[in-house]
């Protein structure tokens, strides 16, 4: 690795640089213990403390002075997150507190933690592998309570565990080709048969896992859902509706909407960043032909866009996107379009109906199981796809030569690999710790 140096200790806040009633340091590496110890008020008491235990004292700067009180908690080796010898400093949260502590750290031979390099060690010891270690981050970036909750499962080891049944199958099937391999023609007594619906069965699971991703993305990520239509449509009346406050300005007079307005909102469970655009048509003033300029921009990049209509004035947009746009008729308390979904944002018929079809439209793509397995990393979603390409390869080619058939089967396995972090390459571990946060 360019970036981390298992061999040095190191430490980092693993709070928020900022002013609060506490803060966390966290130290790791060969010798932590000891090193701390020469700054610590009660030396012996350290250095003697078993692991996951609490030590209180005081850290001292390099005259002997007091920084601040604070409390240890000890990891001898193999009991911490990292798998080596650590501490955790509880101190106030003073920034004076912290930069003293830094300095006293950084005095005792202790190096400044890159951006997941915690993790990483974590990683290298056999903590944990790589899909625990995303979720790691995908916890701490989660923006809604169905998100964190599965990352917590995967963090838990669920998915390794899955893969690993795969990957045990897949051994297997290799192992049964090694032997034709091994052996000379004349000395194998069984012919290989290629074991269609054991790699049948295989593939429908790492296809069903596969699919979860576009909704643990939404889930993870949000989705983009823009409120568009003709002006005066009730795109901002909808939009309050759903944020549940005045946000947009509701008038009566076409055009009042110039330029986009978002906001997040929990939508039943699904974090959605949510837009109300400029009413759609032709208009001379400047300002607001850009304002329809950006809400067209907008309707691009959009994950479901609601399209809202008058029923008075029924008309649709020409070339409507029907996967990614669900037409909406509104004033419902004072017209009804008969078996079509329209909503009132008056008297809040339809909404719920409207917020079910949203969910199901957004969710759809990438069914799920509520409390099933699931990925969250587009670094996990390309692998598994390159695993079921070898796969159904290998299903298009069953009667290949064994030799080619072992081929097909070893970049299976590669796949399933990397995914895990038993394959790995400098680029891929950098770039993937790189993006966690410092302290972790």
């Amino acid at each position: 690795m360019t970036s981390y140096n298992v061999d040095e200790p190191i430490y980092a806040p693993a709070t928020a640089y900022a002013p609060s009633a506490l803060a966390v340091i966290r130290l790791s590496g060969r010798n932590t213990i000891e090193m701390l110890s020469h700054a610590f008020s009660s030396p012996s008491r350290l250095n003697k403390a078993a692991g996951k235990t609490l030590v209180h004292g005081y850290i001292m700067d390099d005259e002997n002075v007091r920084i601040d009180e604070v409390v240890l908690a000890v990891y001898r080796e193999g009991s911490g997150y990292t798998g080596e010898e650590a501490v955790e400093i509880s101190c106030h949260g003073s920034l004076v507190v912290l930069k003293r502590l830094f300095t006293r750290l950084e005095q005792l031979g202790f190096k400044r933690a890159e951006k997941g390099e915690f993790t990483f060690r974590a990683f290298m010891h056999g903590r944990m592998d790589l899909t625990q270690a995303e979720a790691v981050e995908e916890i701490i970036h989660s923006k809604s309570e169905i998100s964190q909750e599965k990352a917590l499962d995967r963090l838990s080891g669920k998915l390794r565990d899955s893969l690993a049944a795969v990957k045990t199958r897949l051994v297997d099937i290799l192992a049964s080709l090694e032997v034709q391999l091994d052996y000379a023609e004349d000395e194998i007594i069984d012919e290989w048969v290629f074991p269609e619906a054991e790699v049948s069965s295989i593939i429908s699971s790492l296809k069903a896992l596969s699919s979860t991703y576009g909704a643990s993305r939404i889930y993870r990520e949000g989705a983009k859902v823009v409120l568009a239509g003709a002006a005066n449509a009730g795109k901002s009346s909808l939009f309050n509706l759903l944020v549940k406050e005045d946000r947009a300005i509701v008038s009566p007079v076409p055009g009042t909407t110039r330029d986009f307005i978002e906001t997040w909102i929990d939508l039943d469970g699904i974090p959605v960043r949510l837009f109300d655009t400029a009413g759609l048509r032709s208009s001379d003033d400047m300002v607001e032909s850009e304002g329809i300029r950006r809400s067209e921009a907008l309707m691009d990049d959009a994950d479901l866009i609601i399209y809202l209509v008058d029923p008075d004035d029924a008309l649709l947009p020409e070339n409507i996107d029907n996967d990614r746009t669900l037409v909406v008729y509104s004033k419902r308390d004072k017209r009804r379009m008969a078996d079509d979904l329209s909503i009132s944002s008056v008297t809040g018929e339809g909404v719920s109906e409207l917020i079910g079809e949203v969910k199901e439209r957004l969710m759809g793509l990438s069914p799920q199981e509520e409390g099933g397995l699931s990925i969250d990393s587009e670094r996990q979603y390309s692998y598994l796809l390159s695993c079921i390409d070898a796969l159904e390869s290998a299903e298009r080619s069953k009667d290949a030569p064994v030799d080619i058939m072992a081929m097909f089967f070893q970049s299976a396995l590669e796949s399933l690999g990397y995914i895990t972090g038993e394959v790995t390459t400098e680029d891929l571990l950098d770039t993937l710790f790189s993006k966690f946060c410092l302290g972790k």
